[in-house]
C-alpha cells in the first residue's frame, strides 16, 4: 500500500538545530500528513540546546541523531526544504532532480547564542528561530505548490486501491 503522506526532507549544514527542530514540529504538527526527515551536508552532532527549547514547547527530538544527507540517498523525496543558505547553496545534485527544492532560510541559534550576553539571551535565539520554523512547518503543505499537493493526492489515490 502506498503512502498518501508527503516526504520531506529538511536539509541544513550541520543537521544539529534547525532541520532538527523542523522534523520534530512536522512530526508533531503534521503527522498526518507528512513523512519527515532532516540531514545535513556535514555532520556536527545533535545540539543540547535545541532539544532542550523543543521540549519547552513539548516536542521531543531528544532521539533524533544527525545524519548526512547521503544517508537517505534512497528516499524519493516530494520536497526538500533547505533551512540555511549555505545547505541551499551546496544542495547534492541528485536531490534536485527528485524533487521540489525549497529554500527557507532561518538565522542560525548557535552563532547567535556566541555573541550574547547572558544564557538567557542565548536561550531567546533558539527560541525565536523555534517558533519561527513552527510557524512555517504549520503552514505545509499548501505553502510547497501545486505539484507537491497533486503528487500527494496520485499518491493518496493509490494508496485506496
Amino acid at each position: 500500500m502506498l503512502s498518501s503522506k508527503l516526504k520531506i526532507l529538511f536539509l541544513c549544514t550541520g543537521n544539529s538545530c534547525r532541520s532538527q527542530m523542523a522534523e520534530g514540529w512536522a512530526r508533531a504538527l503534521k503527522g498526518d500528513v507528512l513523512e519527515p526527515y532532516s540531514a545535513g551536508i556535514e555532520v556536527h552532532g545533535l545540539n543540547p540546546t535545541a532539544v532542550k527549547v523543543m521540549a519547552e514547547a513539548g516536542v521531543d527530538i531528544s532521539g533524533h541523531r544527525s545524519k548526512m544527507v547521503s544517508e537517505l540517498r534512497d528516499v524519493s523525496f516530494d520536497a526538500v526544504i533547505t533551512v540555511c543558505g549555505h545547505a541551499h547553496e551546496t544542495c547534492p545534485a541528485w536531490l534536485d532532480k527528485k524533487s521540489t527544492l525549497r529554500h527557507v532560510g532561518f538565522d542560525d541559534p548557535p552563532k547567535l547564542a556566541k555573541t550574547a550576553k547572558t544564557p538567557e539571551e542565548a536561550l531567546g535565539h533558539y527560541r525565536r528561530v523555534r517558533d519561527e520554523i513552527r510557524a512555517f512547518v504549520q503552514t505545509l503543505p499548501e505553502s510547497l505548490g501545486k505539484n507537491v499537493l497533486s503528487a500527494q493526492a496520485g499518491a493518496g489515490e493509490g494508496s485506496r486501491r
